[in-house]
């Protein structure tokens, strides 16, 4: 018989709440239904706002005849209710206060709406002093003013509430949030969840580390100073699910917390400045799970986009590697210059094929052309730039993985040195107007076959570029070279990302190794800004920052995951691989750098070569790499590069 009672009362409960769901998502609906009319008919509001101040007028009446010895006789108060409700309609109609969306009304609204009612209560005012027998006509005035004032407001305030809760209600459990930092973007980011993303989100206050905070409320919530220690950890204590920062840089500067926050639980999101405005009027936002890369980048850089756009916009341009993490970044910047066509080659079917999905996705209008193609196939190339006629070449195709190409030295040859050389001259033939090139950092005195490959490379396109100076061939031929970019398809961060999920050990090759690193973004950013002012031949060395040792990364990656190192993950050393150094350089020690109109980007000056033997020598050096003899085709690349000596390879015996 209890279980029965229980069971009958569950029952009860569940339509009880079910009913009640039912009959909040009917007044749901209901207000919104009011909205959208009042948006298409913003006549009403005015009638709204009329009604609502006659309604002051009355009460305003009532009130005087009540506490005052002379009372406002019937003909009286029509009349002044006339001339109120004729200045009413007047100045509502001038000041256009119906048109504005009162659910997104702002504090210097509110100024104009009271400076609206105030004109006619000034009329009355007037209007009784000059024609009736008031004791106290500035009283009247003044209590018809606050009286229709605080009726307005009453009325706004509650619409802006039902719009906020017909907006937000969805009946699911809110993540109950904290947003770091006081700033404007920290403040409209509150404001944008009450308003749009509140059916997932409830903001529960602010963190900061300010000291002038102490006790402080911003929008009714409240603001935790994590100077002090107790608030601090008090934040710990908190039912708090997700912890919003505003940008990358102060993620970046707030590690150890973000640390703390992801071992308690928190999910840590970030919303870079708004993406834009939807039609309505309201902020667009993106919110994010935070990347470990976006915590090794720097502040946004800043590119000339006037002058790149004039290079590039209504030009065909020629991306190869275009599937890969340097190709498809620039695919994707290139794209919003508008450029008259794009041309994709690459050799993995399966990659382009999605950054072709991507690209239909995000740039609906863009005229783009997938090529499946290998840029060692003189033929293939041909007919590219046969059909397509590109005005501007980005060469990202290259074998970039060093221990691959210490076994593997043909191939490197054969795609890096034989494919960049085919790509430059077809761009000559064909009279490209500009060539990029994209290098390494570790074609700086190589000490690994991929480095010494791509320095090759360089030699050929800037001996090519002074060969075409000579016969004043309108081309211009631009390298870049930069370090490590971070998430790029198999460098360390996904490695060490895939480690730690399936629970270590984290693997570093040494505990002194040290690496530059660059997000890829900012790496394809720098490629189009140097491209833009280059001058033919020169190679551009981007500033990298501070080197990052790798062992450090790797703690700060586990602790990220909130998980702590040598206790949940395991870091251990395993060697120096084949051709790898401990230190990466930019610069030769014979080189120097010449700054440029950006700071982050210097021109190195480095040795030149004579074409002729160059592109002998490389000739030759491919005949051998054509035939698989390995230590042969080795020699032949010191020959060319006798900087290239080889580190902890069995190539170190030709040095």
């Amino acid at each position: 018989m209890l279980r029965i009672s229980i069971f009958a009362c569950e029952k009860l409960q569940r339509l009880v709440v079910y009913r009640m769901n039912v009959i909040l998502e009917r007044f749901r609906d209901f207000i919104k239904k009011l909205m959208d009319m009042s948006m298409k008919h913003r006549w009403w509001m005015l009638f709204l706002d009329v009604v609502l101040c006659l309604i002051s007028f009355e009460i305003t009446v009532i009130l005087h005849n009540r506490y005052q010895i002379r009372d406002i006789l019937p003909n009286e108060e029509l009349e002044l209710g006339m001339i109120y409700l004729l200045s009413l309609m007047i100045v509502f109609y001038l000041s256009k206060t119906y048109r504005g969306l009162t659910r997104h009304m702002q504090f210097l609204e509110i100024g104009r709406l009271s400076l609206t009612v105030f004109i006619p209560s000034l009329i009355v005012f007037v209007t009784l002093l000059l024609s009736y027998q008031l004791l106290y006509p500035a009283l009247f005035a003044f209590s018809l003013f606050i009286t229709s004032l605080i009726l307005l407001m009453f009325v706004r305030y509650w619409i802006i509430m039902l719009y906020n809760y017909s907006a937000t209600y969805s009946g699911k459990k809110q993540r109950r949030t904290l947003i770091y930092g006081i700033g404007a973007h920290s403040i409209a980011l509150s404001q944008w969840i009450a308003k749009s993303a509140g059916r997932s989100y409830r903001v529960l206050g602010f963190v900061t580390r300010d000291d002038k905070v102490n006790k402080m409320h911003i929008q009714g919530l409240p603001v935790f100073n994590l100077s002090s220690k107790k608030n601090y950890f008090d934040v710990f204590k908190k039912d708090v699910d997700v912890l919003l920062f505003p940008d990358y840089r102060t993620a970046r500067n707030e590690q150890e917390f973000l640390s703390d926050c992801l071992r308690n639980g928190f999910e840590v999101l970030v919303s870079p400045p708004f993406e834009g405005v939807e039609e309505n009027g309201r902020l667009t936002f993106q919110m994010k799970p935070i990347q470990f890369e976006d915590l090794l980048g720097r502040d946004e850089i800043v590119i000339n986009l006037e002058l790149i756009g004039q290079q590039l916009n209504d030009k065909v341009i020629l991306v190869t590697g275009a599937a890969g993490s340097i190709g498809s970044e620039i695919a994707r910047q290139l794209a919003r210059f508008k450029p008259k066509r794009l041309i994709l080659l690459d050799v993995a079917e399966t990659p382009l094929h999605q950054l072709r999905l991507d690209l239909k996705e995000e740039f609906p209008d863009l005229k783009f052309v997938p090529v499946i193609g290998d840029v060692r196939i003189a033929a293939r190339l041909d007919f590219v730039f046969r059909t397509y006629k590109p005005t501007v070449v980005y060469h990202a195709a290259a074998y970039k993985h060093v221990p691959l190409m210490e076994e593997n030295p043909c191939e490197a040859v054969l795609d890096n040195v034989m494919g960049s050389k085919n790509l430059a001259d077809f761009a000559v033939k064909y009279q490209v107007e500009r060539f990029v090139m994209i290098s390494t950092d570790k074609a700086v005195n190589p000490t690994n076959v991929m480095g010494a490959s791509k320095r090759i490379a360089e030699i050929y396109i800037q001996s090519l570029a002074k060969e075409c100076a000579k016969k004043e061939l309108p081309i211009s031929f631009v390298t870049t070279r930069f370090g490590n970019v971070l998430g790029s398809n198999g460098s360390v961060i996904p490695h060490f990302k895939d480690q730690i999920e399936h629970g270590g050990p984290v693997t570093v090759t040494h505990p002194d190794i040290i690496r530059y690193f660059m997000t890829i973004p900012e790496a394809c950013r720098l490629v189009l800004e140097a491209a833009s002012f280059g001058n033919s031949g020169e190679i551009y060395v981007f500033d990298m920052g501070q080197p990052v040792k790798i062992v450090d990364l790797a703690r700060r990656m586990i602790e990220l995951a909130g998980l702590v190192p040598e206790r949940d993950i395991k870091i251990e050393f395993i060697g120096l691989r084949p051709g790898e150094k401990l230190y990466e350089e930019l610069l030769s020690n014979k080189e120097e750098t010449i700054p440029t109109s950006h700071e982050k980007i210097m021109v190195a000056k480095v040795r030149e070569y004579d074409f002729a033997q160059v592109s002998e020598a490389i000739l030759a050096m491919i005949d051998i790499a054509k035939k698989v003899e390995v230590m042969e085709t080795v020699r032949a690349m010191k020959r060319l590069v006798p900087e290239f000596h080889s580190k902890n390879s069995p190539f170190e015996q030709l040095d």
